[in-house]
């Protein structure tokens, strides 16, 4: 990273910083020199922690700036990073602190004049410190650091060089209020270079930068342009930052998404490589609503210059973009009020067709499959293409989900093939959706375009594949441990699972009862609050495209299985092995903590759960269909209490009518049915 260097005292007793050819390096600096032996602690020689602990003691107690930047110099070509282990680093790094990189930054921000080094060297070194230091944790997360993320970004964005006052202001007033080597923050870095000798610390390219006795124009001009390690340097410190817990906030707040799309748009060094990754970070999860919200403009300008990028690129290189795209796309709302975008987004579609038919390993596929369904959760089907493009994607996602589960007991998936399959999940459920849509018979003339256009024929192949595909969820749920119940994947299969359910259970239904008592005792496991929830949270945050960002209350897998819950316990069979599970019990504590939410949050003025017009469907089949579970099960006496509670709170409350209606219904058949003699339906 920096030059060879040895430390040596001048005449005047100023510390003077020279370069040497690589040739004329000496081991241990003279002293001890050639030691070969490994030191216990570390990769060093004898020699070399002898030298070591000497700029220790320098940086520790130095007088000024010269021997601190001398002394670290030194370390940094003796004794390299590799070579030490993890408690000399720390010592390093705090020996070294972040005041010195942070008053180097501001030199070569405020351009003093009295600074032996130019500008553009001030901030290689003060860079590279910031890089080093970030390394560690406690240290990218340290105050001092964080002050210097707006003029990084500046840098990034504009050139070493560039007018950067706002940035340099609000790091010179936090300098100030430090309190720390006050002498030293009063003056200006300045280090001795020997004469003729000033090659750049840090520089990689064969133009470099000019020597202090070249003219002016000349050094303009060389560091007007943003070297690679420089930038590289930078993006270190804001990776760093980024991966701390509040690492996103702390970008977002000192306006990472605007010098992130402008150094992008003018093609920055390194903004390609590493600006869009740590711009597409800032972009997924829990900060992408906030951050598209505050920045629609700047990154509906970006997504359109990806999108078209995309469609000019070369097949391969469209491969490697899809996984790009994703993380770029907006939310729900943005997505449908751009009308340019929905065009950029087509075209993209378009080139994404001859891909799917391509011949590609699940390697290959599973980008194009997770892009595909993420388009389809913002525009649906007609977007997409023609019916018969629509049926190849069904087709290549169900045929990636039976590959990918139907694997032996044991066999653990990999992240990446969770993501693939969690995007096939998305497509099959849509297909689902569509296949049952009333629209199918009741649309006289339609669109080309869609989906809903299929054949009869066609839509069977669908059905067909389909099942095939749910069926290797089934079995795929069939392996899972109580263990493994915080598993996001898992959730996502059983997710997808219910979407079929919800629609078809007449096929697979042996299949569907074996399976039963995994369903309701995740479902109850999850109510209960006995599994792990944070991890699905997060998950929920991450993986949501559509604008429904709801906070994970643990009622979400049952309130997806309710509507399958609803058919199955009007058939004889699956409703003996509901009964067996105790299934009313789950069911009545379900609608107990959802009113008690609707309560809490103003439902009974805004409007009612529609899950919970469901709940009282299944336990109306369960009232109908067996009387004696009724009268002997003590949830339906909770049940009836709960009732007599809610009802008189539910009157002249328009919006909730249909509750109204579904709770006074419920309540007149359980009393009913206490009224009549035992053995006797009470329905007649």
């Amino acid at each position: 990273m920096f030059a060879k260097v040895v430390m040596a005292d001048t005449a005047d007793g100023n510390t003077a910083v020279s370069s040497r050819p690589p040739g004329e390096e000496e081991q241990g600096g003279g002293e001890g020199g050639g030691g070969s032996e490994e030191d216990a602690g570390g990769g060093l020689t004898d020699a070399q922690r002898d030298v070591l602990e000497r700029c220790l003691h320098a940086l520790k107690h130095g007088k000024n700036d010269s021997h601190t930047l001398a002394a670290l110099l030194l370390i940094t070509r003796l004794c390299p990073a590799s070579q030490l282990d993890k408690p000399t680093l720390r010592r390093i790094f705090e020996a070294v602190g972040l005041n010195l990189p942070a008053r180097l930054l501001v030199t070569a921000v405020r351009g003093s004049e009295s600074s032996a080094l130019p500008p553009h060297e001030l901030l290689s070194l003060g860079t590279a410190l910031l890089a080093a230091l970030s390394t560690d944790p406690d240290m990218a997360s340290h105050p001092q650091l964080l002050i210097t993320i707006p003029l990084l970004l500046g840098i990034l964005a504009n050139g070493p060089l560039s007018n950067q006052q706002k940035q340099e202001e609000e790091m010179g007033h936090s300098q100030d209020n430090e309190g720390q080597s006050s002498e030293r923050s009063s003056t200006d870095i300045t280090v001795e270079i020997s004469a003729g000798e000033s090659h750049s610390s840090k520089q990689k390219e064969d133009d470099g930068t000019a020597s202090n006795g070249a003219p002016a124009s000349k050094e303009t001009s060389a560091c007007s342009s943003l070297d690679e390690a420089m930038a590289s340097d930078c993006y270190q410190v804001l990776t760093a930052v980024c991966a701390l817990p509040r690492g996103p906030d702390q970008l977002l707040s000192r306006g990472a998404v605007l010098a992130l799309c402008q150094a992008v748009a003018q093609n920055q060094t390194l903004s390609q490589d590493k600006g869009l990754p740590l711009l597409g970070r800032l972009l997924s999860g829990k900060t992408k609503d906030k951050v598209w919200s505050k920045h629609s403009a700047e990154l509906l300008t970006l997504l359109l210059r990806l999108c078209k990028d995309f469609c000019e690129s070369a097949d391969q290189a469209r491969l490697d973009m899809c996984s790009q795209l994703v993380q770029f796309l907006p939310p729900a709302g943005v997505a449908v009020d751009s009308e340019e975008l929905k065009g950029a987004m087509s075209r993209v579609c378009g080139e994404l067709r001859p891909m799917m038919q391509a011949k590609l390993t699940p390697r290959q596929i599973g980008p194009i499959l997770v892009l595909s369904a993420c388009l389809l959760d913002l525009y649906g089907w007609e977007l997409l293409g023609p019916p018969k493009f629509c049926c190849l994607l069904v087709n290549r996602a169900c045929v990636e989900v039976r590959m990918g589960l139907e694997e032996p007991p044991g066999n653990k998936l990999s992240p990446e093939l969770q993501h693939t399959l969690t995007g096939c999940y998305r497509i099959m459920e849509a297909a689902i959706e569509q296949a049952c849509s009333p629209a199918l018979t009741q649309t006289t003339a339609p669109s080309q375009s869609s989906v809903s256009s299929l054949s009869l024929q066609q839509s069977r192949q669908v059905l067909r594949v389909l099942e095939e595909a749910f069926s290797a969820l089934i079995y795929h749920l069939q392996q899972v441990d109580p263990n493994q119940y915080g598993d996001p994947f898992v959730f996502a299969t059983f997710r997808s699972l219910c979407s079929w359910l919800a629609e078809e259970t007449s096929c697979l239904k042996e299949e569907v009862m074996g399976l039963l008592p995994f369903l309701i005792g995740y479902s109850r496991s999850h109510l209960q609050g006995e599994s792990s929830e944070q991890g699905l949270s997060d998950w929920m945050a991450d993986m949501c495209v559509s604008d429904e960002r709801l906070a994970w209350t643990g009622k979400e897998p049952l309130r997806y299985l309710l509507p399958a819950l609803c058919h199955l316990s009007a058939e004889e069979g699956p409703r003996k092995v509901l009964l067996t599970l105790d299934t009313p019990a789950l069911l009545v504590d379900y609608l107990s903590q959802s009113w008690t939410s609707l309560r809490g949050k103003g439902g009974v003025v805004l409007g009612s759960d529609p899950s919970m017009e469901t709940v009282c469907s299944a336990l109306l089949n369960f009232t109908v269909t067996e009387p004696e579970r009724v009268r002997k099960d003590p949830c339906f006496k909770t049940l009836e209490a709960f009732l007599s509670e809610a009802l008189p709170v539910l009157v002249h409350k328009p919006r909730l009518l249909v509750l109204a209606a579904n709770y006074c219904t419920l309540g007149l058949m359980i009393g009913r049915l206490k009224l009549s003699p035992a053995g006797e339906s009470g329905f007649g």
